[in-house]
């Protein structure tokens, strides 16, 4: 198994009020596992055996619905925990991240992450900040899914992902992982012939550009005037 390096970890802003002897101290309990596209890094409703930190790539999360829907829940991104059911008082995990990319991921067993928190702090803060902000972020997602028409959920659902994962181009913004028609209609709750039209129609427009699971933003303006539905 590949050694973890520590100057990696050091440079997250998770770790970077951690002494080097509690870092070191974490680590001692840490392995690394790599994972490929499309690879899944546990499943939904599996035992809670393991929590993570992604290092390196992206991950798509995903859970089915008791009437058999996938839905996209969110996207990991290089520096966030994930899989802390304990945090949240569950004993199997409530969603599968699947490999959007080549992704690099610590993981450290269930049965350290009392002490992973209360040996330190800054951690256990950090931790809670992650819950909040996803809870922000699903209660976003429900009423815009509950009060907005599809056009706009797109609009949002994709200026999130540049500003979680945009990389600035002489063209745009690049969401710099793959994402496909079908991710972005499972992120906002509807279906790919309707992402694909709404889609196309920006394209015509010259507000995006798409290609092959990758999508370029070209004026992330408009979308922001749609998004708020001022577009009329």
């Amino acid at each position: 198994m590949a050694e973890i390096d520590i100057s990696l970890v050091r440079a997250l802003p998770l770790f970077d009020k951690l002494s080097d002897s509690a870092l070191d101290g974490l680590m001692a309990r840490a392995s690394l596992r790599r994972f490929a596209i499309g690879e899944a890094v546990f499943e939904q409703g599996a035992a809670a055996t393991h929590f993570f930190l992604l290092l390196h790539g992206r991950l798509k999360v995903t859970q089915v619905t008791s009437d058999g829907q996938q839905i996209i829940v969110r996207v990991v991104h290089p520096g966030d925990i994930f899989g802390f059911a304990k945090a949240l008082q569950r004993l199997d995990y409530p969603g599968t991240p699947t490999a959007a990319a080549e992704s690099v991921v610590i993981c450290w067993p269930t049965a350290v992450w009392d002490v992973f928190v209360e040996q330190n702090p800054h951690l256990a803060v950090n931790a809670m900040k992650t819950i909040g902000q996803r809870l922000q972020e699903a209660h976003t997602r429900i009423r815009e899914m509950a009060t907005e028409e599809v056009e706009r959920r797109v609009a949002h659902a994709v200026l999130r992902l540049i500003g979680q994962a945009g990389k600035t181009e002489s063209a745009g913004i690049r969401i710099d992982f793959p994402i496909s028609r079908q991710d972005i209609a499972e992120m906002t709750g509807t279906t790919l012939h309707t992402v694909s039209r709404i889609l196309s129609a920006w394209e015509s427009k010259g507000l995006v550009q798409g290609g092959r699971q990758k999508l370029l933003v070209r004026d992330a303006a408009t979308l922001r005037i749609i998004a708020e539905g001022n577009d009329n």
